[in-house]
């Protein structure tokens, strides 16, 4: 008997904790059940607000070891009054919304709601009436230290969970914004308007402002300023530096190889903070030890707000600044390289890499079924006219696409068998799109490698030859629109 009626206490608590932090989370959820099964609009507020505080008291004392019956005594009568309510509901006529957990659960009462809710108020009375006057101990004896300590990390687990919930409704709230965003800008898009982009500030001082002057002292013992650097008729990249900065280190011989290389083409002067001998050792013997400059704090750095390390500015010819702040190897480098494209000859830029329509898709190429059976990409094509998207279920912006994509199958049913979905990923991954056309992975991207395609998601239309006829759609908009044009040809 000991033993089920501990079941029975610990059940009653869970659902009545699970249930009581549900509805604080969304007490105005709360408050509109509790005045659709017809209490008094005066009423059901600070009803719907004490509900899941007493479900939450019922579930503690359930847990305690003298405590059990009147928590018992508590979830029976709100059980009853929950029984009352659905029956009278269902006598009318009625179906308000259960609201029995919240966000978490909620349906239109029925017999279903009105039969979990007479089984609990049985365990609620088995609870009541069963075992001996303390009943069994679910938790040993407390002194008055030792409860205030139970009641506290209760509190705050209720807490947390609350404000888990409330993250978690959050950040749903926030993808459902961003989803209506982005159908806005499509709808608009669609009728040719124009969207104008959000600019970021670009980091460090504006291009074209005047670079702060400064005079340093070189590593080699003597003093050189801007304007000396200026005077050889050369753009300046200032690489700021610390000695005790990992990827400084890291970047000193690569820049030095690069400079080396690039025949000279600029004035590259590193910027090093601190003392002289770690900055020696810095660089070591590179060629570009003998053009460092030393400043003593940050300066010279402050000024071109280029603090973090390394990072890089470019000064033009007349003493302008000549480029945002490059943060980080890879982007000094890009910066470096960018720096010398105006001495390089110039080439008529092509179309933009990528599939174009005439080209051959590379047919031989293998893929796989989500049941991992191996396959060639014409044999998953079908050797027939198809829309072929390329996708990553891991991708961003596949994901914000992936609803516009099953509505588009909703509403074109007949056109499901046209479409080819290449995917990355496991199989587990794109079985849970939801996705009903056909898909095939591509697991080491080789038919994305032999088309040089840009990215996910993007698709386009091939024939039965597997030659492509369209142009190639990249983003989600470009690819709703490649699919809506195939609804409106068919």
């Amino acid at each position: 008997m000991d033993e089920a009626l501990i079941a029975v206490r610990l059940i009653l608590a869970g659902v009545f904790v699970v249930a009581g932090v549900a509805k604080l989370a969304d007490l105005a959820g709360s408050r509109a059940a509790v005045a659709g099964f017809g209490v008094p609009e005066r009423l059901a507020a600070p009803i719907g607000t004490l509900l899941p505080v007493a479900e939450i008291t019922a579930a503690v004392l359930l847990l305690g070891e003298d405590t059990a019956r009147a928590g018992a005594l508590l979830a029976l009568v709100l059980l009853a009054g929950f029984c009352i309510g659905i029956a009278r509901s269902m006598a009318r006529g009625e179906a308000p919304d259960c609201h029995c957990f919240g966000q978490l659960h909620s349906e239109p009462v029925g017999p279903r709601v009105l039969i979990r809710n007479l089984a609990l108020a049985a365990l609620a009375a088995f609870a009541l009436f069963a075992g001996d006057d303390a009943g069994p101990h679910l938790l040993p004896s407390f002194d008055g230290s030792a409860g205030a300590l139970l009641v506290a990390g209760l509190a705050a687990a209720i807490l947390l969970a609350l404000g888990t919930m409330a993250y978690l409704q959050l950040l749903r709230n926030h993808g459902r914004l961003l989803l209506r965003v982005e159908s806005l800008e499509g709808a608009l898009r669609a009728r040719g308007i124009a969207i104008p982009q959000a600019e970021a500030s670009a980091p460090g001082l504006p291009v074209g402002t005047p670079a702060p002057a400064f005079n340093l002292a070189r590593l080699a013992g003597d003093h050189t300023s801007l304007q000396d650097l200026l005077s050889r008729g050369k753009r300046v990249l200032l690489v700021f530096t610390d000695p005790n900065c990992v990827p400084c280190r890291k970047l000193a011989p690569r820049l030095a190889e690069w400079h080396t290389e690039a025949g000279d083409p600029i004035t590259l002067v590193p910027i090093s903070r601190g003392a002289a001998e770690p900055t020696r050792a810095e660089l070591g013997d590179s060629p570009l030890a003998r053009h460092i400059l030393l400043e003593e704090g940050m300066e010279v750095s402050q000024k071109y707000k280029a603090t973090a390390t390394p990072s890089a500015v470019l000064v033009d010819a007349q003493g302008r600044v000549a480029s945002p702040v490059a943060a980080g190897d890879q982007a000094i480098l890009q910066l470096a390289r960018n720096s010398i494209a105006p001495a390089l000859p110039v080439v008529q830029a092509g179309p933009p890499p990528g599939p174009k329509a005439g080209d051959a898709m590379p047919l031989e190429s293998q893929v796989e079924s989500l049941d991992g059976e191996p396959m060639s990409l014409a044999d998953a094509l079908g050797r027939r006219e198809r829309m072929l998207l390329f996708w990553d279920p891991n991708c961003g912006f596949c994901k914000r696409m992936l609803p516009d994509l099953l509505e588009w199958e909703a509403h074109n049913p007949s056109l499901v068998d046209d479409l080819l979905v290449l995917s990355k990923g496991d199989p587990e991954a794109n079985e849970e799109q939801g996705i009903t056309a056909q898909i095939a992975l591509d697991p080491g991207t080789a038919v994305g490698r032999e088309l040089k395609f840009r990215g996910t998601p993007s698709a386009l239309r091939v024939d039965a030859d597997g030659v492509i006829t369209s142009e190639y759609a990249i983003g989600a908009d470009a690819v709703m629109g490649l699919a809506r044009a195939s609804s409106a040809s068919a």
